[in-house]
């Protein structure tokens, strides 16, 4: 949906107990060409920012009704218990759901034009009586989607994953040729479709050491990942690996792709953190709708301190309006 020519953006406000409340008081410092409308409880987020010296103007959201200059929209949908930094609360956790059940209603309704998410408790969640392993695969199973793949981009990197929240011992057995096909295809449509590069180049990593050094170091880039390459080379897509997962974040590699598929989780995101913590943002690839976030947690420590850095948020709302306008184009 666009208001006044601008997207209409939902913000889900996150773990009450985390820095997102405050954080959302941090958006008046920079204009952005999007209608932003925070999700959470409007009592909540209003304390939270005044406690710390930044009083947030703010009207009830209303669809129609574009706010007044300076202030900021809230949809408030209700905690269930009180909230103070730092301290968790299962009684909670579906209220938090609840901010990303109302935004994937509205992305997929048509009201929402994208949702940028702030970063959510995993464990509290889950404490609280619902199985919930992260955002990317709540939003997958709630739009029906078969396969998704999350992204993070900053630094001037872009880094998929192949496999996400695994224990480490599960990730070989979870690389299967068809795993890794679909999202070497999905990476390869959302490119073009949502970075507006028309023929992506992909780097992937091995998942062993120097790349299975011909087997005597594991056997998947042999028996699955450069099977799968071939594939997909035959039908046109540029794709370079397996790739020694630690030479291949070094400048003349990189130099070669417009992107990189890792195997597992800390293989691809150690190193994109290093380069962009505090400035990157998460980008599920394969939705129905767009979704960014953060790439930072919920950081209890720091919550009702006012030191919480804005910048990834700030990052993860201009790339949810360049997609929504590159799919409007």
């Amino acid at each position: 949906m666009k208001s006044r020519g601008l997207p209409v953006i939902a913000l889900t406000s996150g773990e009450p107990a985390g820095v997102g409340p405050e954080l959302c008081g941090r958006l008046l410092e920079r204009q952005f060409p999007a209608r932003l409308v925070i999700l959470g409880d409007r009592e909540l987020i209003a304390a939270r920012t005044a406690a710390l010296g930044m009083p947030m103007p703010f009207c009830d959201y209303r669809a129609e009704t574009p706010p007044p200059a300076g202030q900021l929209e809230i949809l408030h949908l209700p905690l269930a218990a009180l909230s103070q930094p730092g301290r968790l609360d299962t009684a909670n956790g579906r209220y938090v759901l609840s901010l990303l059940d109302r935004a994937l209603a509205g992305c997929t309704s048509g009201e929402f034009a994208a949702m940028v998410t702030l970063p959510v408790h995993k464990g509290v969640i889950a404490d609280s009586g619902v199985p919930f392993t992260g955002h990317t695969e709540y939003l997958a199973e709630k739009t029906g989607t078969k396969r998704v793949v999350m992204l993070l981009a900053g630094g001037g990197l872009r880094v998929a994953l192949a496999t996400t929240h695994l224990p480490l011992k599960d990730v070989a057995d979870a690389i299967t040729p068809d795993e890794l096909e679909t999202t070497l295809r999905i990476m390869h449509r959302d490119f073009i479709r949502k970075f507006g590069l028309p023929d992506p180049r992909i780097l992937v990593a091995g998942l062993n050491p120097h790349a299975g050094e011909g087997g005597h170091l594991g056997r998947e880039e042999i028996e699955v990942i450069t099977p799968v390459l071939e594939k997909l080379r035959a039908e046109g897509m540029k794709l370079i690996g397996p790739l020694p997962a630690d030479t291949l974040f070094t400048p003349p590699q990189l130099a070669r792709g417009d992107g990189v598929l890792a195997m597992y989780h800390d293989q691809g995101l150690a190193v994109l953190k290093y380069a962009s913590f505090g400035g990157g943002v998460n980008i599920t690839l394969g939705l129905p709708i767009v979704r960014t976030s953060v790439d930072h947690g919920t950081a209890l420590d720091l919550a009702g301190t006012g030191r919480a850095d804005p910048g990834s948020l700030f990052t993860a709302i201009e790339s949810a309006v360049d997609i929504c306008a590159r799919s409007a184009a």
